[in-house]
């Protein structure tokens, strides 16, 4: 009898261990309300899920802003659902026309504040006036991270997502420093999981740019002139042109001090071995003598060596994703040149906006779909 009291007694305690105590420790960090606990994790555990069987609003932050977020894109992230909505279990972005609230005059010749919600007041991103030469975003949309929710280094994300398609479209699922302990962008580090774009028939030089290629890149630099990405930076397109806008996909990232990798479908897209880190990896100090390296005092993986966090948005436009000498079926309507490139941009909707199928309600097409986002530790 008392035999079996001392075992049901060592039972009952090890199901109440810490984790780490029976399991191998992970390397993972992470902080923020959304962990699933902060005593530590194993190794390939569960520590951060979304099945968006609902829009949770203490996971997601959704931003609000007119900026055009570096890249002087076209459209205004609102927090609105009808912009981003969650229905059997799936997340949609969804992009629509400024017009059908404010009117098209309105355009370039309103002024629109958000001042009470803004996010970002880079570029002018809280209040706007048209002009006929630069009019207000034409397209909302929507962008939400998890800034203020969840935070993680080293592990492995899975995002299982259906791409949109129309023309101009460039959805993105991402990862920014939260901290930036090595100084703003690029010195801090950025981590693109998975963009695209969503030209069904984008083509540059003999190859397709739309909806049947997607990319992965890590971006540093020790400042804006010194932004470096090609040797970190890899594409791969869907076997018999079908398109990542036909089905839904696992868009995966592997982060470890050593090695950062990108997969889909389990299947490797690029991986970048850490070396002797990001520094020596490009020659800074050799290139550029008496440039100082911001990332002296880390790990060898900075800036990739502490926590970021989650973003999913679905941008339109702007002047540096989407090349000049592409070739799509009715032209690209603007240069990224042109200091009038949105209201270009804008004045060709008519053969844009049959891409979306955009009046077509019933029709998803156009929708960014994510149907969950899963992180677990290294």
């Amino acid at each position: 009898m008392m035999l079996s009291i001392v075992i049901y007694l060592w039972v009952a305690a090890a199901s109440i261990l810490p984790a780490q105590s029976h399991c191998p420790t992970s390397l993972t960090t992470a902080s923020g309300s959304a962990i699933r606990r902060n005593d530590g994790f194993c190794s390939g555990e569960l520590i951060f899920e979304d099945n968006f069987d609902k829009l949770n609003f203490k996971y997601w932050e959704h931003e609000s802003t007119l900026s055009g977020e570096g890249n002087s894109e076209f459209q205004w992230y609102t927090n609105n659902r009808s912009n981003s909505y969650t229905e059997n279990g799936i997340l949609h972005i969804k992009p629509t026309l400024t017009s059908e609230i404010y009117g098209e005059a309105f355009l370039s010749s309103g002024t629109l504040s958000i001042q009470g919600d803004c996010t970002n007041a880079a570029d002018s991103g809280c209040e706007r006036t048209g002009t006929p030469r630069k009019i207000i975003n034409p397209i909302r949309s929507a962008r939400l991270r998890t800034l203020k929710s969840f935070s993680f280094k080293y592990g492995r994300v899975e995002v299982k997502a259906k791409l949109p398609a129309g023309d101009w479209l460039w959805p993105a699922i991402w990862m920014l420093p939260t901290n930036n302990p090595y100084g703003s962008w690029p010195a801090s580090g950025e981590i693109d999981i998975m963009e695209s774009r969503g030209n069904r028939n984008l083509v540059l030089n003999g190859v397709d740019w739309g909806t049947q290629r997607v990319q992965s890149t890590l971006h540093f630099g020790p400042a804006p002139q010194f932004h470096s990405f090609e040797t970190t930076a890899f594409s791969k397109n869907t076997a018999n042109d079908q398109g990542y806008h036909l089905d839904f996909h696992r868009f995966q990232f592997e982060w470890s001090p050593d090695r950062i990798a990108f997969k889909i479908d389990d299947v490797e897209v690029g991986t970048v071995d850490v070396g002797n880190g990001f520094w020596d990896r490009v020659g800074f100090g050799a290139k550029y003598p008496g440039l100082a390296n911001p990332w002296k005092g880390g790990e060898k993986s900075a800036p990739f060596d502490q926590e970021f966090h989650l973003i999913i948005n679905l941008a339109v436009g702007g002047v540096a994703f989407f090349p000049d000498n592409v070739s799509n079926p009715d032209g690209k309507p603007w240069l990224n040149t042109s200091p009038t490139a949105i209201t270009e941009f804008w004045e060709a909707r008519n053969a844009w906006l049959k891409t979306w199928h955009y009046y077509d309600r019933e029709n998803t097409d156009s929708h960014f779909q994510i149907d969950y986002v899963r992180v677990y530790g290294l």
